[in-house]
């Protein structure tokens, strides 16, 4: 039986690349929902649906566990889908509490860049109420990136331009993380390093999520004990073209991103 890792477009690619570097014992299904990408401009309503018809489709395989590896569905859906299905799901969410703690002592703030949708849903909200005692979190909506990320867009100078112009009206001196708040994201992260003072860290949610699903594995006691490694890729519009992008996306990300230098490896 395969693990299932879902998300609205490429961005869940990250998570996978994470999955199959701490579960090398294994195998994937990787779903993309192509016909609605991308989530994070949409209503909840809207992508809550939208979830429901590619779990559906999904479980037509035989699936052990299903990562929600999209922060913006996360927030929307996850809480449905565990009262309506009954394999384990496991969400995301932005690294916020982690970030917290690293910049509790240090004066520094925190900022996390997401999606609008995730942004505003009271998830986020409630889960930067409860974490954030010292108001040092500051929200960083990149409704483009999701966007460029699906095309491809990895030249590093119209990238650099990009976040810029987005970080413009941000002190970057006052800042001691960036949580990257969308599983997209992570595929900008070397030209991130390169554009941020030094003493910024990086980090996301993926290592952290991986890690919960390893836990529930094994206590469920269904790890997997074949030799592993292998992945199947598949999206909602059934698209050759998409699914042979899925591939290109994952070899860019798993050789030419995964394992440059980010932050502390968060855990919750």
């Amino acid at each position: 039986m395969r693990i299932a890792l879902f998300d609205s477009g490429l961005g869940g690619l990250t998570v996978l690349s994470e999955a199959v570097k701490q579960l090398p014992n294994e195998d994937f299904l990787f779903f993309a929902d192509t016909l609605h990408v991308p989530y994070g401009t949409k209503t909840k309503d809207q992508v809550l649906d939208y979830v429901r018809q590619s779990v559906d489709m999904i479980l037509q395989d035989e699936i052990k566990a299903l990562v929600i590896a999209c922060n913006t569905a996360t927030s929307a859906a996850a809480e449905e889908l565990r009262r309506e299905y009954d394999i384990p799901i496991i969400g995301m969410e932005p690294a916020v509490k982690p970030a917290v703690e690293m910049n509790r002592l240090t004066g520094k703030r925190v900022l996390v860049a997401a999606t609008p949708l995730t942004l505003h849903q009271s998830k986020y909200t409630q889960l930067v109420s409860r974490v954030d005692d010292h108001s040092i979190v500051d929200s960083l909506p990149l409704p483009e990136l999701v966007g460029y990320c699906e095309s491809l867009e990895f030249d590093p100078d119209r990238m650099t331009r990009y976040f810029l112009d987005k970080f413009a009206n941000y002190r970057l001196e006052e800042y001691g993380t960036l949580v990257l708040g969308c599983t997209h994201y992570p595929f900008y992260t070397r030209i991130l390093r390169q554009i941020l003072p030094p003493h910024i860290e990086i980090i996301d949610g993926s290592a952290g999520t991986v890690r919960r699903l390893d836990y529930i594995l094994k206590k469920t006691g269904t790890s997997g004990t074949q030799r592993g490694g292998d992945i199947r890729f598949a999206c909602s519009s059934g698209d050759p073209e998409y699914i042979a992008k899925m591939h290109r996306a994952y070899d860019y990300y798993s050789t030419q991103v995964a394992g440059c230098e980010r932050a502390v490896d968060p855990s919750y």
